[in-house]
Protein backbone atom coordinates (compact mmCIF):
# COMPACT_ATOMS: atom_id res chain seq x y z
CA UNK A 1 0.00 0.00 0.00
CA UNK A 2 1.47 3.15 -1.00
CA UNK A 3 0.14 7.05 0.49
CA UNK A 4 0.44 10.23 -1.28
CA UNK A 5 3.75 11.73 0.19
CA UNK A 6 4.97 15.44 0.35
CA UNK A 7 8.09 16.95 1.32
CA UNK A 8 9.03 20.72 2.04
CA UNK A 9 12.92 21.00 2.77
CA UNK A 10 14.08 23.75 4.86
CA UNK A 11 17.55 25.23 4.15
CA UNK A 12 18.43 24.46 8.22
CA UNK A 13 16.78 21.20 8.41
CA UNK A 14 18.69 18.43 10.09
CA UNK A 15 18.33 16.80 6.98
CA UNK A 16 17.97 18.07 3.18
CA UNK A 17 17.36 15.45 1.07
CA UNK A 18 17.68 16.04 -2.96
CA UNK A 19 14.22 15.39 -4.86
CA UNK A 20 16.14 12.19 -6.32
CA UNK A 21 16.85 10.59 -2.30
CA UNK A 22 13.15 11.57 -1.58
CA UNK A 23 12.01 9.86 -4.73
CA UNK A 24 13.87 7.00 -3.94
CA UNK A 25 12.25 6.89 -0.23
CA UNK A 26 8.51 7.73 -1.08
CA UNK A 27 7.04 5.54 -3.60
CA UNK A 28 4.37 7.96 -4.55
CA UNK A 29 5.47 11.54 -4.11
CA UNK A 30 3.59 14.45 -5.02
CA UNK A 31 4.86 17.58 -3.71
CA UNK A 32 8.28 18.59 -3.15
CA UNK A 33 9.64 21.99 -2.77
CA UNK A 34 13.02 23.43 -1.56
CA UNK A 35 12.28 26.55 0.26
CA UNK A 36 14.57 29.75 1.13
CA UNK A 37 14.22 30.06 4.77
CA UNK A 38 13.19 28.27 7.51
CA UNK A 39 14.85 25.07 9.58
CA UNK A 40 13.79 22.90 12.04
CA UNK A 41 11.08 24.37 14.06
CA UNK A 42 9.70 25.48 10.68
CA UNK A 43 5.77 26.22 12.32
CA UNK A 44 7.24 28.30 14.72
CA UNK A 45 10.22 30.46 12.22
CA UNK A 46 7.95 30.64 9.42
CA UNK A 47 4.40 29.57 9.77
CA UNK A 48 2.87 31.02 6.80
CA UNK A 49 5.32 29.28 4.32
CA UNK A 50 4.34 25.43 6.05
CA UNK A 51 0.13 26.27 5.80
CA UNK A 52 1.17 27.15 2.49
CA UNK A 53 2.82 24.29 1.53
CA UNK A 54 0.44 22.14 3.51
CA UNK A 55 -2.31 23.34 1.22
CA UNK A 56 -0.56 22.80 -2.10
CA UNK A 57 0.40 19.23 -1.38
CA UNK A 58 -3.14 18.79 -0.17
CA UNK A 59 -4.92 20.75 -2.74
CA UNK A 60 -5.65 18.35 -5.61
CA UNK A 61 -6.98 15.90 -2.93
CA UNK A 62 -9.66 17.82 -2.31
Amino acid sequence: MTAPSGLSVYPRDITRPSRREAELRFTDLHWFEELPHGGYFAALEQPASLVTQARGFLRPFR
